[in-house]
């Protein structure tokens, strides 16, 4: 089990799997992966891409703003620029620095890097604009309300990507006296919904995955996923 404050990403995170699945999998049973987060779930699935990268790049991109860093992106690789989440300071920072490394736009570079994935089976549960706002707001409410300000509040020395994650940073402004109850749990159903419509844009690439509607009877959620296992979903 891993600590707030132990530094974790998506490498991190295949390194920690791999070694869980193939020990499920040598007792003859099937593993199953269940998650939102598109970065890691790739990582688990390709494998982290043999892209260059420069410690000492890095740190100077780390120096610019994530506008400056975007409006750099968008010149010398305005497709990538028009595709990626530029409100992740990391991706943007990650894509320019392989142009600035490889002297070519990272949009050019992702078929070399593509896998096969036919192997692959997965569910994709999509939802309908309204459920899944009603979804976000009851589960911010529980959030809240289940010991997350506590938590926080127990944990002021976090890792930089865990003190980013969705609710932390809101919290903490609470916390701080910055603003009331009401207006964190907006804030983080509001920061929810936009990572919803990237989750969307990124799993909507993964064309190894079926789509299902995420409201759907128990009983079609184990016909399709049976189909998907025996390979004869349509």
């Amino acid at each position: 089990m891993a600590d707030p404050t132990d530094a974790l990403d998506a490498a991190c995170y295949r390194k920690m799997a791999l070694p869980v699945l193939a020990e499920i999998e040598a007792r003859g049973k099937l593993p199953i992966v269940v998650g939102g987060s598109g970065l890691y779930l790739k990582f688990l699935t390709h494998g982290p891409s043999d892209l260059p990268s420069d410690s000492d790049l890095r740190a100077e991109l780390e120096t610019l703003s994530l506008a400056e860093l975007w409006r750099r992106l968008e010149e010398l690789d305005p497709v990538e620029a028009a595709q990626i989440d530029r409100h992740n300071p990391r991706y943007v920072q990650r894509a320019l620095e392989v142009c600035l490394l490889t002297g070519r736009p990272v949009s050019e570079q992702r078929a070399s890097f593509e896998i096969d994935t036919s192997h692959l089976r997965g569910l994709l549960l999509t939802w309908r604009p309204a459920p899944l706002e009603e979804r976000i707001r009851l589960r911010t409410s529980e959030m809240l309300s289940g010991g997350a300000i506590e938590e926080v509040a127990a944990h002021p020395q976090l890792d930089e990507n865990a003190a980013k994650a969705i609710g932390i940073p809101e919290i903490r402004r609470l916390l701080a006296g910055k603003i009331n109850r009401e207006e964190c749990a907006e804030l983080i159903v509001i920061a929810t919904r936009q990572y919803a419509k990237r989750q969307r844009s990124w799993f909507r690439r993964e064309k190894w995955l079926t789509a299902m509607a995420g409201d759907s009877s128990k009983d079609q959620f184990v016909t399709t996923a049976g189909a998907i296992l025996a390979g004869t979903e349509s």
